[in-house]
């Protein structure tokens, strides 16, 4: 039976949609932001005159509301339903959003919000799949193989750009990187517009073979979509209520490794004090609070130490005895 799981993680909740022990499907939520299904209670902080649009703040985080009504006042607290979370890219930054509601108070939990939809969702501990950390990796670096050649995934603050690179023949080429894609685009909760370079295919009926082979992938993924070009680009366009994981992995790439490492220690087992070694560039993305988490989880001390040999993307977590750095 194909279901959401969901981790509810130091400083995130991430979750994965399985079936037969595979991971169809996959979002992430970082905890202190305000979510996409939440209703809340907020007070009016701007309005432009009459305009339908304005600002409230909702836990200090400043979310962008349309729909106001006319009598909506500065100062007036109105109760608002978020529709997308903020996202943060290069040079800007795009506040969450949300819409006047007539709907009852609720945060519901990512669990729960997923549960809504349909899907039979629970939260669990450890997901009892593998392929959460090659997940990450993959977003990491940006690339998906596939036999015969490579997905590169780059967002960008307009869009998601996927080129696709290989060794095959251009038909054979752009209908074996079909199922990769659709792949991609759930595994990395991809929405926004999507510009996907295909291969230049010059017949017409080869490009009609990649439409129809994309449209049966997609099945079921709500999306709108072009037909393949004469110069082999399809535009996908998806709703888009929180930041991707590739946009994670670009835009904030710092925390969403550091989130990773609290992850791998959470699970080790065995006696011993929590060592966290971090390359030094990585100390800016530490929050105590988060360290304070995982000592309270594992019921260990946690040492954090800098460690200029490692690459960025490469912290380590390990148990170590009480004695290894007494003096």
């Amino acid at each position: 039976m194909a279901e959401w799981l969901v981790e509810e993680g130091i400083g995130e909740s991430r979750a994965v949609y399985v079936h037969s022990e595979r991971i169809l499907a996959a979002c992430l939520e970082w905890h202190g932001q305000v979510q996409p299904g939440w209703v809340v209670d907020a007070r009016l902080a701007s309005r432009a005159g009459g305009s339908p649009r304005g600002t409230v703040l909702v836990d200090g985080e400043e979310v962008l509301v349309d729909r106001l009504p006319t009598s909506a006042a500065e100062g007036a607290v109105i109760r608002i339903a978020i529709t997308r979370a903020a996202f943060a890219g290069p040079g800007r930054f795009k506040r969450a959003q949300g819409r006047p509601s007539e709907a009852q108070l609720a945060r519901p939990s990512l669990t729960e919000r997923l549960a809504a939809t349909g899907t039979p969702s629970k939260t669990v501990r450890r997901f009892p799949v593998s392929g959460w950390d090659e997940l990450v990796d993959e977003a990491l670096t940006g690339t998906v193989a596939f036999s015969g050649g490579t997905l590169w995934l780059t967002p960008t603050p307009a869009l998601t750009a996927i080129d696709i690179d290989g060794d095959l023949p251009p038909a054979r080429l752009a209908m074996a990187a079909v199922p990769a894609l659709a792949d991609a685009l759930r595994r990395f909760d991809i929405g926004g517009s999507v510009a996907v370079d295909f291969p230049t295919l010059e017949a017409k009926m080869d490009r009609r073979a990649v439409d129809e082979l994309l449209a049966r992938h997609l099945d079921g993924w709500p999306h709108e979509r072009t037909a393949m070009n004469g110069f082999g680009l399809v535009q996908i366009v998806a709703r888009a209520t929180r930041p991707s994981l590739l946009q994670r992995a670009s835009w904030q790439r710092g925390g969403l490794v550091w989130r990773r490492l609290l992850r791998r220690a959470e699970a080790l087992e065995g006696p011993g004090i929590v060592e966290l070694a971090i390359a030094p560039a990585l100390r800016a993305q530490v929050v105590q609070a988060h360290i304070e988490e995982l000592e309270r989880r594992t019921g260990r001390r946690v040492r954090l130490i800098d460690t200029p040999a490692l690459a960025f993307d490469a912290p380590h977590a390990q148990l170590v005895s009480d004695d290894r750095h007494a003096p």
